[in-house]
């Protein structure tokens, strides 16, 4: 799990030989903290342990609350990440071996029934040698547990938890990224494959809220990377095109719909009456694109 102080972002990354493990082990809340509980999980842990959060309380603390008056407490394994980047690990005497956990500025890396040791160090290493926003560390260091070892039963379910707030659909909640593969023989990878192509979808509703707050400069930018990520998409080429048209880029708006309309030619119909694309509605070069 981890936190960036800088965003507010927290989260959780997980994988084991489990069904369905990201319906048991990460919490988050933006601006607040990050909580995973494992190894015969308490889920209480995750909800009142980010209600000790809110209240200012260290995650040290808040792990002491918790696991106090559990009488199953040496079974169980929680870490904690808060948004200011404190972090906390516990790990009872009990949980199967190998157990343990490291700690550092913004993360906490933990596991139980585990190969080994390196697997949390290469996650910990990874995490912070990586780039980037916190879905893409957690992410590496995730990938980088199971090329360790990971867990020693095998491989089932994945999954990544990110708060950011105002980060949801719409911007109406902050469950930025929310993604599970809850069985399959490879989830790990397949948890890659999603988060790729959710971090594309985020982006582009950036660009859509840049484009309704007339902000084209912006949203060109970010539409720039995109369609160099994903050359092959229509609606991404035409989203492109229109938002140049509308900055006082004719040309380059005019080469974007033209590989929109190779990709897709039913997008003619849209282009041909769309006041995005008012600018260019005289140009003959348009006139021949929707006609032809």
């Amino acid at each position: 799990m981890g936190a960036d102080p800088k965003t507010g972002e927290v989260g959780v990354a997980v994988a084991s030989k489990f069904l369905a493990v990201g319906s048991v082990v990460p919490f988050a809340q933006a601006g607040i903290g990050a909580i995973a509980t494992q190894s015969y999980a308490n889920t209480t842990y995750g909800p009142r342990g980010l209600e000790l959060l809110r209240r200012k309380v260290a995650p040290q603390e808040v792990i002491r609350r918790l696991t106090q008056g559990d009488p199953q407490r040496e079974q169980r394994q929680v870490g904690i990440v808060d948004a200011k980047g404190r972090s906390a690990s516990f790990t009872g005497q009990r949980c199967l071996r190998w157990a343990g956990g490291i700690t550092g500025e913004n993360f906490a890396a933990q596991g139980n029934i585990l190969t080994g040791e390196a697997v949390v160090q290469a996650m910990a290493e990874a995490f912070q040698k990586t780039q980037g926003e916190l879905a893409l560390k957690l992410m590496a260091a995730l990938e980088a547990g199971e090329k360790a070892g990971g867990d020693s039963r095998g491989k089932q379910s994945a999954a990544i938890l990110v708060a950011r707030k105002n980060g949801g659909y719409g911007g109406f909640d902050d469950r930025y990224i929310d993604l599970r593969v809850d069985d399959h023989p490879e989830p790990v990878q397949e948890l890659r494959r999603l988060l790729t192509l959710q971090l594309r979808f985020r982006a582009r509703e950036r660009a859509y809220r840049l484009y309704e707050q007339k902000r084209y400069a912006q949203a060109v930018q970010l539409l720039q990377r995109l369609v160099a990520e994903t050359p092959d998409d229509a609606a991404l080429h035409y989203d492109y095109a229109c938002v140049l048209a509308l900055s006082g880029s004719p040309r380059a708006a005019l080469r974007h719909l033209t590989r929109a309309l190779e990709l897709d030619p039913a997008l003619a119909r849209l282009a041909k009456e769309d006041p995005d694309l008012a600018s260019l509605r005289n140009n003959p070069e348009f006139q021949r694109l929707i006609t032809r």
